[in-house]
């Protein structure tokens, strides 16, 4: 008798174990699986963003700068070409020169 009940419960917790888990267990297995699949997915979407923000913020800012150089740049050949300051001619020059060596006489 006391072997046969010993073999009773042994089958019983075979059976209960071989059973496995139930529909309600396996779902909720499932379930945290989908949620941990849509966390991470969730991250990568946000990481992307972020990356996406930080390369706009970077060409935003190489373009400012580009434009900073275009105009000073402009600003300086604008300053370089003012109205006025043609080359002189030789005739010019030479005039000029003799302005200079005779100003100092009386």
């Amino acid at each position: 008798m006391k072997k046969l009940l010993t073999l009773v419960i042994a089958g019983g917790m075979l059976a209960f174990y071989a059973c496995g888990p139930s529909k309600a267990e396996l779902e909720a297995k499932e379930k945290a699986k989908q949620d941990s699949i849509a966390m991470a997915d969730s991250l990568a979407a946000a990481e992307a963003a972020a990356k996406a923000a930080e390369e706009a913020a970077a060409a935003a800012a190489a373009a400012t700068a580009q434009h900073i150089a275009d105009s000073t740049r402009v600003a300086d050949s604008l300053a370089a070409a003012k109205p006025g300051k043609k080359p002189k001619t030789v005739e010019q020059k030479k005039v000029e020169e003799a302005k200079k060596a005779t100003s100092g006489r009386g």
